[in-house]
């Protein structure tokens, strides 16, 4: 009886060994005849990639403007302190950003920063350079500085389309940003 079970015993586990040896062999085989992908494994590779690019291109350029916008309104907000220590030191407005140590800053774009001082000028010879609102009014009374933006064109009200874009001072030094926001 005993000899009967270890005989069972051996065949069940011979034939299971004989179906994984068989089954492991026919993988192989497959395994070693494929060397290439398919043309749907390539074009589904091609499909993955070009929709990740196509997702991440304008997210990493938005990005990159946002920081250009915020690097931008720093440095206004920096020298426009600046502006008011000269202001407080000396009594006047500076003439130029040359007087606050600032010579030719340029934005983040590349574009020179506009200053305009305006109080203790006569207001017809800076008429055409003072930064107006949607009603026309000046945007500021003590001196204008700005940004161009990524355009890198301006009008002097900030509803016009070249001035969207630009990096203002408003208010007098209280609302420091985007044109379009103001």
């Amino acid at each position: 009886m005993k000899k009967e079970i270890f005989k069972t015993i051996t065949t069940i586990l011979f034939s299971e060994f004989q179906f994984i040896k068989t089954f492991t062999l026919r993988a192989f085989a497959k395994s070693r005849h494929r060397k290439a992908m398919t043309l749907i494994e390539i074009l589904l590779a091609v499909a993955i990639i070009g929709t990740l690019v196509a997702v991440g291109i304008p997210v990493y350029s938005n990005a990159i403007n946002k920081a250009r916008i915020n690097q931008a309104i720093s440095k206004i907000a920096v020298m426009g302190q600046k502006i008011d220590d000269f202001l407080v030191d000396s009594g006047r407005i500076p003439d130029s950003l040359s007087e606050i140590g600032e010579s030719n800053p340029v934005d983040p774009w590349g574009n020179p920063y506009i200053y305009t001082a305006i109080l203790g000028k006569v207001k017809q010879d800076i008429e055409e350079k003072l930064r107006k609102d949607r009603f026309l009014v000046p945007l500021n009374s003590d001196y204008d500085l700005f940004s161009m933006g990524k355009d890198g064109s301006w009008k002097a009200p900030l509803t016009a389309g070249d001035s969207w874009d630009d990096i203002v001072r408003a208010n007098n030094g209280a609302y420091v940003g985007v044109a379009y926001k103001y």
